[in-house]
């Protein structure tokens, strides 16, 4: 069945990208299918190490120049948010990494670097909305972090102890407790609406609207196996970032991962409808 999936992602260069007036046909998925994502996704960052890692270092120099100055100002217990704050943008940073995945099976040769950042740089329009939806959902979620920072813990000068690694003390542990349990819901209502909904822009199958109907449409159609994936995914991307060096390895795994998961749930057809 891994076989099966993986061989999803290989897309012919004859086949003729649906538009968006094209239906769109939905396939459930199982925990069991995320797990073979995850296989699809870590067989493709093998096979590509060099341009993954080389397009998650952008990135991961700005999540350490961000976790350092986090220290420097004395606010280490921030760390946590910001690294969950991670996953409020990440969908729209995507791009780049089906752009390669796309290349790498597509035409069946080296992929480079160029390839990621062109596809960014060349998003659609769609696709940057999203970006400004997520940004601005992000400094919500940045601001009121800070202020329950601000109620219970206060002004107090609180550095790491060890790189990224903070005090344990009764109201650093609160504030972190009831930050993540905030902050989960905005990172459920972003998963929703920019799990499916990033790659449907990406491949031109469905403009923003659409796209993010079609997102959660499949998010609460597919509950059990949506919230293991969302719950797996950042609870990987948020170590990953605090442990900085797993990041280069982690993002470009869990994003073809994404991709290989997408192609199975929204196999491209001729024949495609609503389900």
């Amino acid at each position: 069945m891994t076989n099966n999936t993986f061989n999803t992602l290989q897309v012919s260069k004859t086949m003729k990208e649906p538009s968006m007036n094209s239906t769109v046909h939905i396939n459930s998925f199982t925990i069991s299918d995320v797990f073979n994502s995850l296989n699809d996704g870590w067989k493709l960052f093998l096979a590509m190490p060099r341009v993954s890692i080389a397009n998650t270092s952008i990135f991961a120099v700005i999540g350490l120049i961000l976790l350092t100055f986090i220290g420097v100002m004395g606010v280490s217990p921030m760390a946590l948010p910001f690294a969950g704050g991670f996953m409020l943008i990440g969908p729209v940073l995507l791009s780049g990494f089906f752009k390669i995945a796309d290349n790498y099976y597509d035409e069946k040769k080296s992929v480079r670097f160029t390839d990621a950042v062109f596809a960014l740089k060349n998003a659609p329009v769609q696709l940057w909305i999203m970006s400004l939806i997520c940004t601005m959902l992000f400094l919500v979620w940045i601001t009121d972090a800070a202020t329950l920072y601000a109620i219970m813990i206060g002004m107090d000068h609180i550095p790491y102890v060890f790189p990224w690694t903070i005090e344990f003390r009764s109201n650093i542990i609160a504030f972190e407790l009831w930050g993540s349990i905030m902050g989960s819901v905005l990172a459920f209502l972003i998963f929703s609406i920019s799990a499916f909904s990033v790659p449907l822009i990406y491949q031109d199958r469905a403009n923003l609207v659409r796209a993010v109907s079609l997102s959660i449409k499949t998010v609460f159609g597919n509950f059990i196996g949506s919230i293991f994936w969302g719950v797996f995914l950042s609870i990987v991307m948020i170590v990953s970032i605090l442990l900085l060096p797993l990041f280069i390895v982690a993002l470009p795994v869990m994003a073809f991962a994404s991709y290989s998961l997408f192609k199975k749930v929204f196999p491209l057809s001729n024949n495609n409808s609503d389900c």
